[in-house]
């Protein structure tokens, strides 16, 4: 651990994380490192849930806000938001307990644009953080942080925070050093913006490290402890037949000359579906792949081992326990083809449309018209945010949304008349896939989605159900370029959450 502490100033404020934790006050504001399970503080989280649990043993009102780069692990969301003593979270966040605690109101929960997180705390938007607890893989002897395993929002929280609390994390591989590119925009808000020099996914326009004023480290905590991420789920039928359906449709769009043979760069959300899709292109004739994204998951490292990604560039890994294992054991190859940088430029809106990104993500359910709810169950209920899924889809050269055509055994439909909630609306939507089939909405209007939708994309069981909701809508409209009954619009989730079921009862009776 010596040799991870180089600088003798670090080395000198060693100390246990119990007692980093109590120099937090109560009201603080922190900015944590971490991003989907990667590069999260380990000890820190769970001594500052201690630290609050006593304090409120003791009646005494003690709380705190957290930024983070995305999601972390229960050491951190769960552990802390269990203490009942988080005031605000954001941007993004998928721990069972830290949404418990947002839907029942003990948390305040600000979901914001991962890519804007950063800008918009720098900006005033947000209360600058009082603390930056980040991990990073090492110190150099000149000072300089190697990040680990995630960049984040560490940049900016190291550059804002009044103090700054590091973990030095040994099981954090050496050789990562050299996969990060930390861009220091010259100038970070309006008006002295300038173009992020990025033309290329492989291209590297910042250094391999990140600094800090050695004065506001206040506390270095020595850990030796993985990232918790959990393994995938098996491929299953769903999933394979909506990844089939995005390969041929990228194929058409190879052979109509529309994009090159090795695609444009891709980008998708962390899920099976997406894993589906990763191992469809492992077996797949393409070559010379690219990948601009938020995360490196367990497909992208087994196409750099087959030699068809030459490069991805994303802000975290979000790795397997065994793959993360193979990824740290062998690091100075991957970093070959891997770029780690800030998520304020691995989302950047600028680069991503400069670059032709084609998106894909996940959703919790779209309407005919194709608007798109990724964040909340029944229009009320908070499942995780909206990530860097609004980044990508406003900015990318070909937009998809994927999704199982139902949930919950076939209670739910994903496709609706109206969404209950919108992140994405009807104009950032280019492509909707279920396994039932593949809607492509590009340059349709409205009237004309509504019936591919239904079409291509319902659940056989629902498919009657939308389209005579659908007819009746444009039967009785007294304007027709999107048509709807009002009073029925959100009947279907009504109905969910007074019998349990979408479906109609007449056709629940027949099935």
């Amino acid at each position: 651990m010596a040799e991870r502490i180089a600088n003798a100033q670090f080395a000198s404020k060693v100390m246990s994380a119990s007692d980093a934790a109590a120099l937090v006050h109560n009201g603080a504001v922190i900015g944590f490192s971490g991003f989907t399970g990667s590069g999260y503080p380990k000890e820190f989280p769970p001594a500052l849930a201690e630290r609050i649990k006593d304090a409120r043993s003791k009646g005494e009102d003690f709380k705190v806000s957290l930024y983070t780069g995305a999601s972390t692990a229960p050491e951190l969301d769960g552990a802390l938001a269990e203490t009942g003593g988080v005031q605000l979270r954001s941007p993004y966040q998928s721990d069972p307990k830290m949404r418990k605690a947002i839907n029942d109101g003990t948390t305040y929960y600000s979901d914001v644009h991962l890519s804007f997180m950063a800008g918009q705390v720098a900006a005033g938007f947000f209360p600058k953080p009082d603390f930056a607890v980040v991990e990073v893989s090492a110190v150099t002897p000149e000072g300089e942080l190697v990040p680990s395993s995630s960049v984040g929002n560490n940049r900016t929280w190291l550059e804002l925070a009044d103090k700054v609390i590091l973990e030095v994390n040994e099981w954090q591989s050496e050789d990562l050093r050299g996969m990060h590119d930390i861009y220091y925009p010259a100038g970070a808000l309006p008006p002295n913006r300038i173009p992020i020099p990025i033309t290329h996914v492989g291209d590297r326009v910042g250094q391999e490290t990140m600094t800090v004023d050695p004065s506001k480290v206040v506390a270095v905590v020595k850990t030796n402890d993985p990232d918790r991420n959990s393994a995938f789920k098996p491929i299953d039928e769903a999933s394979r037949a909506i990844a089939n359906y995005l390969l041929d449709f990228l194929d058409y769009q190879v052979k109509t000359g529309l994009i090159p043979k090795n695609l444009l760069p891709l980008q998708s959300g962390v899920g099976n579906i997406p894993n589906a899709v990763l191992d469809g292109l492992l077996h797949s004739d393409l070559e010379g792949l690219t990948s601009y994204t938020e995360v490196i998951q367990d497909g992208m490292i087994d196409l750099i081992d087959a030699g068809k990604l030459e490069v991805a560039s994303a802000t975290a890994f979000s790795l397997s326990p065994e793959v993360a294992h193979k990824m740290n054991e062998n690091a100075s190859f991957y970093r070959k083809h891997i770029i780690l940088r800030p998520q304020d430029i691995s989302n950047n809106g600028e680069v991503i449309r400069r670059l032709g990104v084609i998106s894909s993500n996940g959703m919790i359910e779209a309407d005919m018209y194709g608007n798109v709810n990724s964040t909340h169950v029944m229009g009320t209920r908070m499942m995780n945010g909206i990530g860097g899924s609004g980044d990508f889809t406003r900015n990318a050269f070909i937009s998809c949304f994927v999704s199982p055509s139902t949930a919950k055994g076939g209670k739910i439909s994903a496709i609706v008349p109206m969404v209950s909630h919108v992140d994405h609306t009807e104009h950032d939507v280019h492509v909707i896939i279920t396994e039932q089939g593949l809607a492509d909405l590009r340059g349709l209007a409205p009237r004309q989605r509504a019936k591919v939708i239904i079409e291509k994309c319902v659940h056989p069981d629902y498919r009657e159900q939308l389209k005579d909701y659908y007819e009746r809508a444009c039967a009785t409209s007294k304007f027709q370029q999107t048509p709807h009954i009002l009073e029925e619009a959100l009947s279907w989730h009504q109905r969910f959450n007074e019998t349990g079921s979408m479906r109609k009862e007449s056709s629940l009776a027949s099935a």
